[in-house]
Parts: structure tokens; sequence; C-alpha cells
């Protein structure tokens, strides 16, 4: 079956760095498209970061632009997420998300998979 198996996250401090990564199984993951979302207590979940099956393109949310890094490596059905320079409005629990289609989507509802989430607190 799919199973999306997340690792990384914890707890930071501000400025500091971390990686999350989500190995992917039960489908044939490089025709997917892959997203990082998180979910923010009393908050909805948002997109974070997405990248298109080939890993040719990729889009960030604004909050996060220039700090955080999505990329995959097909070879190892694995997509990442370096999360740089951390604040603390960053915290929330993560997920990665498959979408079947090449290209991501920045609503959370057009994923099809989800991973487990993996909390990132983030201290001051």
């Amino acid at each position: 079956q799919v199973q999306l198996k997340q690792s990384g996250g914890g707890l930071m401090q501000a400025g500091g760095s971390v990686r999350l990564s989500c190995v992917a199984s039960g489908f044939t993951f490089r025709r997917y498209a892959m997203g990082w979302l998180r979910q923010a207590p009393g908050k909805e979940r948002e997109f974070v970061a997405g990248i298109s099956w080939d890993g040719t393109r990729s889009a960030y949310d604004d909050s996060v632009k220039g700090r955080f890094t999505i990329s995959r490596d097909n070879a190892v059905n694995t997509i990442y997420l370096q999360m740089n320079s951390l604040k603390p409005e960053d915290a929330a629990v993560y997920y990665c998300a498959a979408r079947n289609h090449p290209d991501y989507s920045l609503q959370a509802r057009l994923y099809d998979n989800w991973g487990q989430g993996t909390r990132v607190t983030v201290s001051s």
C-alpha cells in the first residue's frame, strides 16, 4: 500500500536549521508531484512547498521563500525539506504529501496521500 514515512523535525532554536525527509513506497514515485504542508495549532493545513514529478519546477509559500528548499531524489523515492533560519512561527506539524499528477498544487485537498506528520518546534 501507499506509504509516506517521514523523519526529522524536533525542537530547534530560532535561527537554526533542520532537514525533513519523506520516503515513499507502494506507488510509482517518479510520476507524482510532491509537497510539504504544515498545520499549526488552531490553524488550517497550509502549503509550504511543492515540487514537480521530475524536480524541475518548485514553489514556496511567501513565508518560507528564501529559507526553505524542497528537493527530491527519484532514485531513492525520497523528498526533502531543508529548513534554514527557523522562526518561531515555523512551528507546526509538517506533512509530506503525494499528488497523482505531474505538478504540485498549492491546495491541500488536491493531494492524494499523506505522511504521518512530524512536529517542528522552534524556541525563541
